[in-house]
């Protein structure tokens, strides 16, 4: 279903059987070169539980100008027409925590999710794909950052699990636990979810980590 004229504004959705429905946000360091067929198979593995599954294509850095990805997501999310709980990896996990804070939702599990987007930037996470999402540093752009950083949009009066693991090397495991704790102070349902494994097996169904990624989905839509 396209939401735009874009090619690349469009979602891909999966009817369900009564089990909920889940929004996907695929992740890529907001670059071009990775589309949502990387969290394809969780939406088959959600698909096949009986979930209604969304999963959302949007232009990417390089596509469009700032701020493109995030009105794009906006765009799509506001086809759903129902609170869902939405699941985002890695860049797709900012998308899916700022998202929350524009559109009703049932919660957000963020699967290594760069929540400290002024903090990614600064430590250059990605090779500067933060600083090249949003088009500047903190100091060079600030009032982007408090529009897209959902840290600086606290409290966001939605419950959010951070999944992520510890030995993670693509986004640090600090991330998630600075965004919780600061979630939290803020009055916010928000927990961390320490999980085996690295960046890339949050989103493999085959994973040994899987059931618990799982349990936080079905968690929130209860």
């Amino acid at each position: 279903m396209a939401y735009g004229d874009d090619p690349a504004q469009f979602v891909d959705r999966y009817p369900g059987s009564g089990a909920g429905t889940v929004v996907l946000l695929h992740g890529g360091f907001w670059r071009a070169r990775v589309g949502l067929d990387h969290i394809a198979p969780v939406a088959a593995d959600l698909h096949a539980r009986g979930h209604a599954i969304v999963n959302v294509e949007y232009r990417r850095v390089g596509q469009a100008p700032w701020p493109a990805t995030l009105d794009d997501v906006e765009a799509a999310l506001r086809l759903v027409g129902e609170p869902a709980v939405l699941v985002g990896h890695s860049a797709g996990g900012h998308l899916a925590a700022w998202v929350a804070s524009r559109v009703p939702a049932a919660g957000v599990v963020s699967l290594a999710g760069v929540l400290t987007l002024a903090d990614g930037a600064r430590e250059g996470i990605g090779n500067g794909a933060v600083r090249d999402l949003v088009g500047g540093l903190p100091d060079e752009v600030p009032e982007r950052y408090a529009a897209a950083d959902p840290a600086a949009l606290l409290p966001l009066g939605v419950p959010l699990r951070a999944v992520h693991a510890r030995d993670d090397d693509r986004v640090p495991f600090r991330v998630s636990e600075h965004y919780v704790a600061a979630a939290r102070a803020a009055g916010d349902d928000a927990a961390l979810v320490e999980v085996p494994g690295d960046h890339f097996t949050l989103v493999d169904p085959h994973h040994l980590t899987w059931p618990t990624v799982y349990g936080q989905i079905t968690d929130l839509l209860a």
